[in-house]
């Protein structure tokens, strides 16, 4: 088992969960973060950091975002580590409020 970033991240990148987590298994993109499936020791710490609830137990991820598995291992795989707290974007409490952030993205 692992952990997951989904949807919610995106436009927000929080980094609160950054801070907490003891190996490092955060990687950062432009406009989201994703964790690394091979380096997350399913510790949970990163969870409750997370102002948008956007990090799931991989087996609790909702149906609507199992996307955001595959995508968190390939991500990992591209992105370099993220491994301390940064502002998040500009206008992260906008997208905050948005639940459907790919269909905005796609306007």
């Amino acid at each position: 088992m692992t952990f997951v970033v989904t949807e919610a991240c995106i436009r927000c990148k929080y980094t609160d969960c950054v801070d907490v987590c003891p190996v490092d298994a955060f990687r950062e993109g432009p406009n989201f973060l994703v964790i690394d499936p091979d380096d997350c020791i399913d510790c949970v710490v990163c969870v409750p950091e997370c102002p948008v609830s956007a990090i799931y137990a991989e087996e609790d991820v909702p149906s609507n975002q199992l996307r955001f598995t595959t995508l968190n291992a390939e991500l990992s795989q591209e992105w370099k580590p993220i491994t301390k707290t940064k502002l998040p974007l500009p206008d992260a409490e906008d997208w905050s409020k948005i639940e459907a952030k790919l269909g905005e993205l796609e306007r």
